[in-house]
């Protein structure tokens, strides 16, 4: 009997472009054009300064370039390592509905662009990786049921390694053999704590678990192309992932509908710069505000009910940095009330100290409601009490963003880095990613 982890690495070796919908390939563009967007948004804050230093200094002389960052290329790793953590910088990149603990963008593409630059290869190999890398990360993902999270670890950083050396597996044209070598290597790879959310502090380092999966990706496969071996039992086996990492798992899920169902197409964006728990609650916080005209003084108090995790490790009111105010429920909706959300600006520029925005989040109750969930799973609802005895009142099912919106978000994010033209020309450049021939130009002149 074949098991799991070979399976999927048959899978992958095999999947080709030419396999594709039409459909899946829109998709998987639209996460990596989101994704291209996040990192060129990332690469000027502190964070994200001290990876790129870090790469430069560990990865000089390569062909890969950081995205953003206008400086000279470097090698594979530290490329892939850099755009993983820019990826993530500012709680931007992409995720799946219903969640999955992954997140495509900052796990598949970072590792993906620096090997189809590295040898020279065009838009069609990056989509068939990305997608590839996709259909297995998700499955594994789904078979942890989050419980690795449970136990504290940060499910991207553990499920974002195997992604990682699936893509860049493919694009280094790695047989079964060696595909199920580079998940072999990956599962001891696996990485991310979540004490950050405990303990209030240090939140940089989340970051930084979607950068080093990213780079074990390209070191996972880069190992095995050259014959480095490791077990073919990495994900289903007594002492592999599923069973050290989780506290709960179904083996099922690791191949459930593989060749017939495309878990690409759960692909979700983010509308908002914070943790997608926080989405649904804020989309309702700014459409009540359109609708009835209120202002932030006008708000007594502000009540959200939704899923379990979202009202246990996002239920913050006291968020002592950044990171965590973007992890905070209270404060992502008491910031929805007083500036616009879309824009990242509108969290960097003195947010963390803005009396009114921390009085209103002190005020912000988050309950649970029993029957959901999961990551970012079922309905938000947000009540708001104005001065008056008005009450107001909103339920949201899904705050992540239409497709038919990532032009502006894309605009939004890279208009700052490159200009309004230069951005709308790498948008629409990015439409057509299929027909590059190179992605030299990705990352340098545009």
């Amino acid at each position: 009997m074949v098991q799991e982890t070979v399976r999927l690495a048959q899978y992958a070796a095999a999947l080709r472009y030419e396999d594709l919908p039409s459909e899946i390939v829109t998709r998987a563009k639209e996460c990596i054009a989101d994704t291209v967007a996040a990192i060129i948004c990332g690469a000027g804050l502190p964070w994200s300064r001290i990876v790129i230093a870090y790469a430069e200094c560990t990865g000089p002389g390569g062909k890969c370039h950081i995205l953003g960052a206008g400086r000279p290329s470097v090698t594979a790793p530290a490329a892939a390592l850099s755009n993983g953590a820019l990826a993530h910088a500012f709680e931007l990149d992409s995720l799946t509905r219903p969640g999955a603990g992954v997140h495509p963008g900052a796990t598949l593409l970072p590792p993906a662009l620096a090997l189809a630059q590295q040898q020279g290869l065009g838009g069609r190999a990056l989509i068939a990786a990305f997608v590839a890398g996709c259909e297995v990360m998700v499955r594994i993902g789904r078979a942890t049921g989050h419980t690795n999270e449970q136990r504290g670890f940060h499910a991207p950083g553990n499920t974002g390694p195997f992604g990682g050396a699936i893509a860049s597996g493919h694009l280094l044209r790695l047989d079964a053999e060696r595909m199920a070598m580079a998940l072999g290597i990956a599962g001891s790879l696996a990485c991310g704590l979540l004490e950050f959310a405990r303990a209030g502090r240090g939140g940089m380092v989340k970051r930084l678990h979607l950068g080093r999966a990213s780079e074990g990706g390209v070191l996972a496969a880069s190992l095995a192309q050259d014959g480095f071996t490791a077990p073919d039992t990495v994900l289903e086996g007594p002492f592999g992932f599923l069973a050290v990492f989780c506290r709960e798992w179904d083996v099922a899920e690791l191949t459930k509908g593989l060749g017939e169902h495309w878990e690409t197409s759960s692909i979700a964006l983010k509308r908002y710069p914070c943790h997608i728990n926080a989405h649904a609650a804020v989309k309702a916080i700014t459409q009540l505000q359109a609708d009835y005209g209120f202002a932030g003084a006008d708000v007594e108090d502000l009540a959200i009910t939704g899923s379990e995790r979202m009202a246990t490790l996002h239920n913050i009111p006291e968020p002592a940095d950044l990171m965590m105010a973007q992890y905070s429920v209270p404060f992502c909706a008491a910031l929805a009330v007083y500036r616009d959300p879309r824009n990242p600006e509108s969290f960097a520029e003195g947010a963390l100290d803005d009396p009114d925005i921390r009085a209103l989040c002190r005020r912000v109750t988050v309950e649970a409601v029993s029957n959901t969930t999961g990551h970012g799973a079922g309905a938000t609802t947000v009540t708001i009490d104005l001065k008056g005895d008005q009450r107001l009142a909103a339920r949201i099912e899904d705050g992540t963003l239409a497709p038919t919106d990532l032009e502006d978000k894309f605009l939004r994010l890279t208009r700052g880095a490159l200009g309004e033209g230069r951005a709308a020309i790498l948008f629409e450049r990015l439409q057509h990613l299929e027909d590059e021939p190179t992605l030299d130009w990705l990352g340098g002149e545009i």
